[in-house]
């Protein structure tokens, strides 16, 4: 086990939730500590963007060796153009600190998303994931879909909680 990667719901608000900052945290320093080197994101806001930072403070404060990494469906301009400029802000710092930038098609479209979903399924052995099972239409579930068949550890920390 070397590698993960982030997906889930685009409208998660991390701004409310200080419990599942701390169960994501646990989970990483698991991770690290259990030989997981390299983090894959595709840098979505919502989710992605709330693993990104956890992950970006486990480097910079435990975990040196840590990698991080960003896997997009089509070019950066192209990827954040209808987001707002705060999520575009926070975007532009993580594709700054990534190792690596990986673009896997020039458009923006649907089959560039399925793409990007199906190759960090293929870079990773282990998902995080926060994501409703119950709506299987979103990208994420179909990422995660991608994973349960590939064999991948998946982690969906929205189902960790206590309802």
């Amino acid at each position: 086990m070397k590698s993960c990667f982030f997906t889930g719901q685009r409208s998660f608000s991390y701004d409310k939730d200080t419990d599942i900052t701390h169960e994501l945290s646990a989970l990483l320093t698991i991770l690290a500590e259990n030989g997981v080197t390299d983090f894959y994101s595709g840098v979505e806001p919502g989710w992605d963007m709330f693993c990104n930072n956890a992950a970006i403070l486990m480097r910079l404060f435990y975990y040196r060796h840590v990698k991080l990494h960003a896997v997009l469906p089509c070019p950066p301009e192209k990827h954040s153009q209808n987001w707002t400029e705060k999520e575009k802000s926070e975007y532009e710092a993580y594709l700054k600190i990534a190792r690596s930038i990986e673009i896997v098609s020039n458009d923006n479209d649907e089959n560039s998303i399925e793409k990007r979903d199906a190759r960090l399924v293929q870079l990773s052995d282990v998902c995080i994931c926060y994501f409703d099972k119950n709506d299987l239409q979103n990208g994420a579930a179909q990422s995660v879909i991608m994973a349960e068949k590939a064999n991948k550890i998946v982690f969906n920390l929205l189902f960790s909680r206590k309802k």
